[in-house]
């Protein structure tokens, strides 16, 4: 009972938290990105880098900036890893193998964060600052910068120019991730959260001393979760009690989650002019988010799989600081947005706890989505409903004022078809190999969720996973990496391709044919299309791994 009350009393909490930030940082977001005025640190950065920060760009030269800038990225974070035996604070680490630090920066680049290493064991002070750290502000400034590039396709007409990738970058990082993760880091330093640049010797209860790992850990754990980035300073994540100590630091993470995605839908509304598009777009990720949270809450309380009946509680992989209500909370939050955090370990989940939050991935992570990503995402998916609107009564389907054509959807439907098939191809190639049999840590339909969770998740570019499987293979390194990096940059190309092509179109009046698109029956479309979408292509793979293992 207690711990039922202090679950419900924590998702109560995280609701009014959010909705009393809703208005003031999603309007404050739409300021930061539609001003003229450039504050004195961007005309420094500009001078430094040769930004004409009055310049536009098209679709094209918006996207190649976009490729460029992350493919740099990548190049100069897999030199930091294969360094790092020569750079200060390594803590006598040598370098990462070639393809492990190819996998690491691909993750951390893609915002995806999926590691196949110990970071208390492999990584080193600076490169932990110095590149994971830097990576999680710049992946996540550069989903929000694709996010309004699309919402500036939507508001522009006759023209094909989306903004100055460059100067979106930078305000983002500049003027909402630096501020806030600075606050949060603070916060959680006040949790007990480590930031320290050595290691902690302790006492342990037998009288012998031990030497903890320490870190620059809170500065990290801040915009870790705030960019929905999810890498941790540990292995063991957010379940480590030096990144998440207690509840007050549990529920502080969750709320960095949902944070930013959550308020991108205020953001989406005030620059379209229309702020109850916004709120309808909430709600169809909120009725999304609430039913994965039930169902999972559900089924990890109710203890129905055969080892939580054993024990009498579906407490194995779970810290006893948070128990089942915060453990299936933070799961959704983190596989409902692009994080991949975990405070427990999803390959303990039951059957059903496991195989909602491996869907919440497949719905391509828009409940809400990551930071950028949730957004331009579920406005993809708006198009396909009303594209399936417009067939329905033969009219030309409209959103936001733009029509949609043959040269709109061959965007979407290419988007749409990218992440399936490289979480699927994958996962085929992987089970067709004798090999990962070994890598997998369990037989049968839980160890085929093991793989097809771990390509879900780097395609998808969440970065959680199911602890059992090994993926330090190169096969799994080099697969895994490219199904990170593809599944990131393909499908903001196709997101910047289609933004351009709605800027060059005029603006379509409203007319009594006209589906209204902020009102409960688009709302309850665009569920059912994000729903359906993710059963005709999923639920093959789904069935043979954790439906067949919830139905043994």
């Amino acid at each position: 009972m207690s711990d039922t009350l202090a679950g419900l009393a924590s998702i109560a909490a995280l609701v009014a938290l959010l909705a009393l930030a809703y208005r003031p940082l999603g309007d404050y977001m739409a300021a930061v990105y539609s001003s003229d005025r450039h504050l004195r640190a961007e005309r420094l950065v500009y001078r430094l880098t040769g930004v004409d920060p009055r310049a536009e760009q098209s679709a094209r030269s918006y996207a190649v900036s976009v490729v460029a800038f992350s493919l740099v990225g990548v190049a100069l974070l897999m030199a930091m890893q294969l360094a790092q035996a020569h750079l200060p604070f390594s803590r006598g680490l040598p370098g990462v193998p070639f393809w492990m630090s190819f996998n690491t920066a691909a993750s951390f680049v893609a915002n995806t964060n999926w590691q196949s290493y110990a970071g208390e064991s492999t990584l080193g002070f600076t490169v932990q600052m110095a590149g994971l750290a830097v990576q999680n502000f710049a992946s996540a400034a550069v989903g929000m910068a694709v996010a309004i590039a699309l919402i500036r396709g939507f508001t522009r007409t006759r023209t094909g120019n989306l903004g100055n990738f460059w100067v979106d970058l930078t305000r983002g990082t500049l003027r909402i991730l630096l501020p806030i993760a600075a606050v949060a880091a603070v916060l959680l330093m006040a949790g007990g959260v480590v930031q320290t640049f050595s290691d902690i010797p302790m006492d342990t209860l037998a009288g012998h001393g031990q030497t903890l790992t320490g870190g620059p850990v809170a500065s990290q754990e801040a915009i870790k979760e705030l960019g929905t980035n999810g890498g941790g300073f540990f292995n063991a994540n957010s379940a480590h009690p030096f990144e998440n100590p207690s509840g007050y630091t549990n529920l502080l993470e969750i709320l960095l989650i949902l944070l930013i995605p959550v308020c991108l839908t205020r953001t989406l509304g005030t620059l379209l002019g229309n702020r109850r598009q916004g709120l309808a777009v909430l709600a169809a990720m909120g009725v999304l988010f609430a039913v994965s949270l039930a169902a999972v809450t559900a089924a990890e309380v109710g203890a129905r799989s055969q080892a939580a009946q054993a024990a009498g509680a579906a407490m194995e992989g779970k810290e006893t600081r948070f128990g089942e209500w915060a453990s299936a909370l933070f799961a959704v939050a983190t596989t409902g947005t692009s994080t991949g955090a975990v405070n427990a370990s999803h390959d303990s989940l039951t059957p059903t706890g496991g195989g909602v939050v491996l869907l919440n991935m497949m719905f391509g992570e828009v409940t809400p989505g990551g930071v950028g990503s949730g957004i331009y995402g579920i406005l993809v998916l708006a198009i396909v409903a009303v594209f399936i609107a417009g067939l329905m009564v033969g009219r030309t389907p409209e959103l936001l004022g733009k029509k949609i054509g043959a040269r709109q959807m061959t965007y979407v439907a290419t988007y749409l078809l990218i992440t399936p098939s490289l979480v699927l191809v994958g996962t085929g190639v992987a089970i067709a190999l004798g090999s990962t049999s070994d890598a997998m840590g369990n037989p049968g339909g839980h160890g085929f969720s093991e793989v097809l969770y771990a390509y879900t998740s780097g395609a998808n570019n969440n970065g959680s996973a199911f602890g059992g499987i090994t993926v330090t293979s190169d096969f799994f390194q080099i697969t895994i990496g490219l199904a990170m990096l593809l599944g990131r940059l393909v499908p903001i190309v196709l997101v910047l391709l289609l933004a351009g092509s709605l800027a060059e179109q005029g603006r379509v009046p409203t007319t009594a044919g006209t589906l209204p698109t902020h009102q409960p029956v688009f709302v309850t479309l665009l569920v059912g299309v994000v729903v359906l979408f993710t059963a005709l292509t999923y639920f093959p793979a789904l069935s043979l791994g954790p439906l067949a293992e919830a139905l043994a």
